[in-house]
């Protein structure tokens, strides 16, 4: 069986998104060694990342240009290269490499793709996703970078979570730029 991750950067206050949708606040400094290396190792070569449309846009429209290549070029590699699945009911193709649109039901969608055999699954950004999968019990790990930012306003990835989820710690690391890692899994 597949698992299931999702990887978010969030605000001291729990935004994964400002007010304006923008995650750029997130974004490291190109010479920070130590998380760049952290970032590169994260990356895993073997993992199908999973996206909503919004997220897929935004990700489609900066991995596969020179500047990522530049300022990220291991993460660029592996962004590029490894599968994708996004779910959109109103994309009309997703043309960055290696990707699958999926427009069904997307809760049908990932268990079917949980009880295949693949490498495992990562989401990035995709709050809706998150907050949806996490709702009904489909996400095995949640991964975290705490920035030390406070943004004030945005969105946090578990809008509309009905009952609570409680998790436990599995790893945490802290780097000098003041990122804070956080894994978590579910408790039951």
């Amino acid at each position: 069986m597949r698992k299931l991750a999702v990887f978010n950067h969030v605000s001291l206050d729990g935004y994964f998104v400002d007010a304006n949708d923008s995650m750029t606040w997130a974004k490291s400094d190109a010479n920070d060694a130590e998380w760049n290396e952290f970032a590169a190792e994260n990356a895993k070569a073997d993992s199908v990342l999973v996206f909503g449309r919004r997220t897929y846009d935004m990700m489609a429209s900066f991995w596969p240009t020179p500047m990522a290549d530049h300022h990220a070029p291991v993460v660029a590699k592996r962004m590029n290269s490894l599968p994708k699945v996004v779910f959109s009911r109103t994309l009309a193709k997703a043309a960055w490499n290696n990707t699958r649109l999926v427009k069904s039901d997307m809760l049908t969608e990932v268990r079917k793709m949980k009880d295949e055999t693949g490498p495992d699954m990562v989401i990035l950004g995709s709050g809706n996703l998150v907050s949806q999968l996490a709702q009904e019990g489909l996400i095995d790990e949640y991964q975290v970078a705490v920035n030390p930012i406070i943004l004030g306003s945005g969105r946090t990835m578990f809008n509309g979570i009905r009952n609570p989820k409680p998790l436990k710690l599995t790893k945490s690391r802290a780097f000098a730029n003041g990122n804070v890692f956080l894994c978590y899994r579910p408790a039951s």
